[in-house]
Parts: structure tokens; C-alpha cells; sequence
């Protein structure tokens, strides 16, 4: 068995394990729920089982049914949400922001500054050990272990909308709409500088830095990194700053923040990309004082996830969630309206 590793993962990928398994030459014929179970430990025949229906395993490429019996030389691939143990999550009463929940999935709203989910560094006050704690106290849904399955995540300092499924079956149906990028996600970002165009589509690879394996980076040659795409829109402009609505058709880490620091318009106040540095404007120290000033009204990138549109995996109806701008970014925002217009 082969498990497929790559640091250039997209953010819904990171709560997944891939895996390619080779058939050895003189195998029986085996169900192939059963062949995945037999060699994954923390794999159940369920969980095999929604994966393949939900299309997420392939043989040689092709999606295959349940009953579908594995012959010498196939090749499989699939992805599983990766094993937990009891330990991994401390249950934690931290208050929730759930924007819509029903018996098989929830949207909540993360505020800037939370991480997402336990980590080195980050072990408590985590959405995840708050997650915990609701789910432990929810005895009606059987079955649940008290960890809702993560299918994607947001940086720390983002804040915005995060889907959580509360079932195997949902979990393997929304992470096939991440993998098949049919999840409709939209980002609102104030970046320095005004681009050229009113629109545009950044179709460039984004992988790890060569230097800092933190920072992700742009790979416009194309040999290294994943495919990464951002579709984008100027909601604003505002003479030093403009304000963009970006749409992701990938979801790689870092994507929209690498992304715009590539076409040379990194979001505002973002250390790790360059946004915390005067982009544009002069060097007076009055205008240092005010964009000092923006920062700490806004001590965050700039970056705002507003909504999310998927298919329901039980009902199979469209449903769509937005999030209003939070309150920092509305502030700063408005202080530039206000520069601009006393500059007239």
C-alpha cells in the first residue's frame, strides 16, 4: 500500500488521508469495500462504503460501484477522512456562532483569530474543541463520537463560514463536492492598490515556499505546486486600497492570499504576505500614522469569508449561507471612504 502525501494540499484536503493501493498479480477477486477495509485499520466497511458511493474511490480512474470485485493489477485511489483518537480533541465550552443546523450538517461562523482545529500550538480554544463539547452534549444523535466532521477550514485570522457534517454519509457527500469543486464559495478582500482590470481569473499553482515551508508561493512556470485558481472582482475602489470579491474554483491553502501577492495587490495588513507594508501612498508621517492606525483597528489580513452554497447531502436541495462583513473590516473599509473623499 501506497498513501499518497503532499504538503501543497487544499484546504478541505487537509482532514483527508489519500491513498493509492495497488491489486498484487495472482489476488483473488474481492469485493472492493472489503479489499479497502482489509488493508486500512481505522477504515470501517461503512465508511468504504458511503466513499464509494459518494464517487470518491476510483479503479484506474474510473468510479466503480460497491459489489465491483478487484482484479490483479488495479489500481485504486481515494481519499478518507483521516482517524481520531479519543485524546486528540479536549471538549470545551466556547460559544458557537451556527448559522443553520438540521440533523445532518451545520454552517458556522468562525471569527477572526479562532483556529480552526487542534495543532501544535494550538491544542484548546480551537472551533473544533468547541465542536466537541456541542456534540457531547447532543445524546439524540446516535453514532456521533463527539468530533463533527471537518470537510474544510479557514486560516486563523479569516473569518467567515465553515460547513461541518454530523454523519458519515454527509461527510462523503460534501467532500466529493469539495473534491469535484462544485462547492460555491465566495471571499470578500481589501487588497493594496487598485488592479488595472475590473475583473480577472489568476490561474497560476500555488505549493510551499522553497525557503519558508509556511508560506505558500506561486509557481507560474507550472512545474511545481497544485493547480490553484481564483476568479476575481472589484467591488470598490478606493484609490490606495480596493475592495475584491474573489470566487475560488481550487481550495489550496494560503490560495487567495498567495494569489493576490502574486499579481502584486497583497490583502491589507497581511504579515505574512507583504500586505503589513505601505503599498501604496508616500512615506509622510502623518500617512504612516493613519495606515497604523488601519492596522490596528484591523490587526488581521483582510480577508472575509461571506459565503457558501452547496448541495444538501440528505435532501439534495441547493442551500446557500452569507455571512455579514465583520465589524473590522467595515470600520477600515469606511476610514478609507472617508481619506479618499477629504483628498477631493
Amino acid at each position: 500500500m501506497t498513501e499518497i502525501t503532499n504538503e501543497e494540499l487544499p484546504e478541505e484536503d487537509s482532514f483527508f488521508d489519500h491513498h493509492e493501493l495497488s491489486v498484487d498479480p495472482g489476488q483473488r477477486p474481492i469485493r472492493i469495500d472489503k479489499f479497502i477495509t482489509d488493508k486500512l485499520a481505522y477504515a470501517t466497511r461503512n465508511k468504504v462504503q458511503q466513499s464509494i458511493v459518494s464517487g470518491i474511490v476510483k479503479v484506474n480512474g474510473e468510479v466503480v460501484k460497491a459489489n465491483y470485485k478487484t482484479k490483479a493489477g488495479d489500481v485504486i485511489t481515494f481519499a478518507m477522512e483521516k482517524s481520531r483518537k479519543e485524546t486528540d480533541v479536549i471538549a470545551e465550552e466556547i460559544p458557537l456562532d451556527i448559522r443553520y443546523e438540521d440533523d445532518h450538517l451545520m454552517v458556522v461562523y468562525k471569527p477572526a483569530g479562532m483556529v480552526v482545529h487542534p495543532a501544535h500550538g494550538n491544542w484548546t480554544g480551537t472551533l473544533v474543541n468547541a465542536l466537541a463539547f456541542y456534540f457531547n452534549n447532543l445524546p439524540e444523535l446516535p453514532g456521533n463520537s463527539g468530533r463533527p466532521g471537518l470537510v474544510h477550514r479557514i486560516d486563523k485570522d479569516t473569518s467567515g463560514l465553515l460547513v461541518i457534517a454530523k454523519s458519515e454519509k454527509a461527510m462523503s457527500h460534501l467532500a466529493k463536492q469539495f473534491f469535484d469543486h462544485s462547492i460555491a464559495r465566495t471571499y470578500v478582500a481589501l487588497v493594496w492598490g487598485e488592479p488595472e482590470e475590473d475583473e480577472g481569473t489568476i490561474d497560476v499553482p500555488i505549493g510551499r515556499g522553497i525557503k519558508d515551508r509556511k508560506v505558500m508561493q506561486a509557481y507560474p512556470d507550472g512545474e511545481t505546486g497544485k493547480s490553484a485558481i481564483t476568479h476575481w472582482k472589484v467591488i470598490k475602489r478606493l484609490r490606495y486600497v480596493t475592495l475584491l470579491r474573489c470566487v475560488l474554483e481550487t481550495g489550496r491553502t494560503h490560495q487567495i492570499r498567495a494569489h493576490m501577492k502574486y499579481i502584486g495587490h497583497p490583502l491589507f495588513n497581511d504579515a505574512v504576505y507583504g500586505g503589513d507594508q505601505i503599498r501604496k501612498g508616500t512615506q509622510y508621517s502623518k500617512y504612516k500614522a493613519y495606515i497604523q492606525n488601519c492596522f490596528q483597528i484591523l490587526p488581521r489580513q483582510a480577508l472575509h469569508a461571506k459565503s457558501l452554497g452547496f448541495i444538501h447531502p440528505i435532501t439534495e436541495e441547493e442551500i446557500y449561507f452569507e455571512a455579514e462583513m465583520p465589524q473590522d473590516m467595515l470600520s477600515v473599509i469606511e476610514k478609507w471612504e472617508n481619506y479618499v473623499k477629504f483628498e477631493k
